[in-house]
């Protein structure tokens, strides 16, 4: 948690665990190896990993989960950008014009030879 790192929250896996915010990721890792048959039974959110739920119950918490925001606002924030195809391809940029002509220098010759 981005706002209090320290709070406390209880592991969906094991309901005794009570693991820091900013502990809580990695907890989940090993709790989920050291748990697979508990495992097994939850299902994670596809908003965010760190929220897991019985397997009948994920419908109803992909409808109420609060980090969906998130991701319908960057959906919409991306669909507003012009296609990279549009940008690559409308471009008006023009090189400037190149004051050296290197073939007229090496048909006039070179008044010294570079030596290395």
């Amino acid at each position: 948690d981005m706002l209090d790192p320290e709070r406390l929250i209880q592991c969906p896996l094991v309901k005794h665990h009570l693991i820091r915010a900013r502990r809580f990721p990695y907890h989940l890792v090993k709790c989920k190896e050291s748990n697979p048959e508990i495992a097994k039974k939850l299902a994670t959110c596809p908003f965010n990993a760190r929220h897991l739920v019985p397997q009948a119950d994920l419908s109803d918490h992909i409808m109420k989960c609060n980090d969906k925001a998130f991701v319908e606002q960057d959906v919409v924030s991306r669909s507003c950008e012009p296609p990279q195809e549009q940008l690559d391809n409308g471009s008006t940029w023009q090189a400037p014009p190149c004051a050296e002509d290197w073939e007229t220098e090496l048909l006039e010759g070179s008044e010294s030879t570079f030596v290395w």
